[in-house]
């Protein structure tokens, strides 16, 4: 028999309310045929089109059942009464009796034995079972045939035996309600202006509003993990007294970032396989004279100390515009603002954190746009021990304790340093970022005073952003490969900083 249509099922239900004064689902579901679910549906349907429709009452029962074990000693006999007919009457060795048996077997006879049934001969050689009772009355078998007459304390231990097992039955006991139709009324769910002008409204029946249901997420912007990993930074930076430098120039002349920090005009890094370069506008605004004529001459010739690198400097080559390649062109131009000031040299601590270009071969780690984070303080007197402290400082707020340094070379920075933390998770120190302290060539043209020195370092925003989410491949963080799903649920960043 092919189930019948909702709408079917819910009208034969109906008639038959129409004639009984109550019926029980799972009556409703031995008569119709049906699965009982199909009758609970067809039942919250009909509730659906009014409460008042039908009454409904929830009915809980709980009934006996045997398991299979126990349908096999209901059918067979119990295990010990069976181990007691395989006893026979002159007496059997315990390892013949339980041989074919198995487990049922070896519980049938520890049973067996407790009720007195059988005894172990050890008079004779090998020890014999013979039976201490000429017969036996199979109560277990008896008392599973007749489940209803059983007394909690059987149930109990059959339960425990795996012989019963206990169900819950839910079924819904129906009768008709104050507004019961054996037809249902299609209920309006909207509200429309034309049934208010016409006032047909009054004349229809409207589905309750439900004011519990979960409404739809809006739609809304997420942000980025880069974003939510960059806020923290940067409240770690604020929290140490840093002020946060101008970072809107993503085109930058040459000057601001390379001459002005003493790198040489012959570098490799500014050679355009390095280096995006603008063509339009090719060159840059004007320069401030003074101070472009002091890094003419500290490149050329030397000065404050040094003996510059001995080329002939060129201004074309200053004024070309390019997309900036780290935001430590940021820090020279604050820091010639910083020594213009009209009132003196106040001690100042900067951060930034943006992006900047670099003419990459895109790979897993590596790509042509990225973040930089860089942290410069100025003041008088500071040494390399004040770097390694303020460092230890701001890694452990990142929540970073374990670090290394180790010289290295860097063309604007004397003494450098390398930033180097133990990751736990990979076993071996990774490195972090890198530091030093600004050479005399780069403060002293800007008109620092002799006695103030300057302070950085920088790492990278994206590479913490990849530990902290679980990130292997950098194009899946940023570019066309993002995940959008998981933009949308990534949780907030917290790091484990003090």
């Amino acid at each position: 028999m092919s189930s019948p249509e909702p709408s079917e099922l819910t009208e034969r239900i109906l008639k038959y309310l129409e004639g009984v004064e109550q019926v029980d689902s799972l009556q409703l579901a031995k008569e119709f045929g049906i699965e009982h679910q199909k009758i609970v549906g067809a039942v919250k349907s009909i509730q659906a089109h009014g409460e008042r429709l039908l009454h409904v009452e929830s009915v809980t029962r709980k009934s006996l059942e045997l398991t299979e074990e126990g349908q096999a000693v209901a059918q067979g006999g119990s295990h010990e009464a069976n181990v007691f007919a395989a006893v026979p009457e002159q007496g059997i060795k315990r390892t013949e009796l339980l041989a074919a048996g198995g487990v049922s077997a070896q519980l049938g006879f520890s049973k067996a034995m407790s009720l007195g049934w059988l005894w172990l001969d050890r008079s004779v050689q090998p020890t014999l079972v013979r039976r201490k009772v000429g017969a036996i009355v199979d109560e277990v078998r008896e008392q599973l045939l007749q489940l209803a007459e059983l007394s909690a304390k059987d149930v109990a231990e059959y339960k425990k035996r795996k012989l019963l097992q206990e169900l819950t039955i839910k079924s819904l006991l129906l009768s008709k309600g104050a507004e019961f139709s054996t037809t249902l009324t299609k209920l309006e769910t909207d509200l429309t202006t034309d049934m208010l002008a016409s006032g047909q409204w009054q004349q229809l029946q409207f589905k309750p509003y439900n004011f519990d249901a979960l409404g739809a997420a809006p739609v809304r912007g997420q942000l980025h993990p880069l974003l939510k990993v960059r806020s923290e930074f940067r409240q770690i930076f604020l929290e140490m007294g840093f002020s946060e430098m101008a970072t809107n120039n993503y085109v930058e002349a040459s000057f601001w970032n390379f001459d002005a920090l003493f790198q040489p005009q012959q570098h490799p890094a500014r050679d355009a396989h390095d280096t995006f370069f603008v063509k339009q506008p090719a060159q840059c605004g004007p320069l401030p004279e003074d101070y472009v004529q002091r890094v003419a001459t500290v490149h050329s010739v030397g000065g404050y100390g040094s003996r510059g690198y001995g080329y002939k400097w060129q201004l074309a080559e200053a004024e070309k515009n390019l997309l900036r390649t780290h935001t430590t062109a940021v820090s020279a131009r604050t820091l010639y603002q910083l020594a213009k000031q009209p009132n003196g040299f106040k001690p100042a601590k900067y951060f930034s954190i943006d992006k900047v270009f670099r003419n990459e071969a895109l790979d897993a780690t590596h790509l042509a746009e990225f973040h930089q984070v860089e942290g410069v303080i100025a003041n008088v007197g500071l040494t390399l021990g004040d770097l390694i402290g303020t460092l230890h400082e701001f890694f452990r707020k990142l929540g970073i304790s374990e670090l290394q340094f180790k010289p290295t070379y860097n063309p604007y920075t004397e003494p450098s340093m390398e930033v180097y933390c133990y990751h736990p998770g990979l076993a071996k120190w990774i490195e972090v970022g890198n530091s030093g302290i600004f050479r005399p060539e780069l403060v002293l043209p800007m008109g620092l005073p002799p006695d103030v020195n300057v302070l950085a370092w920088g790492l990278s925003l994206e590479r913490p952003t990849m530990i902290k989410y679980g990130i292997n491949n950098i194009r899946d963080l940023v570019g066309p490969k993002v995940d959008l799903k998981m933009v949308e649920e990534g949780p907030i960043c917290r790091l484990d900083h003090d």
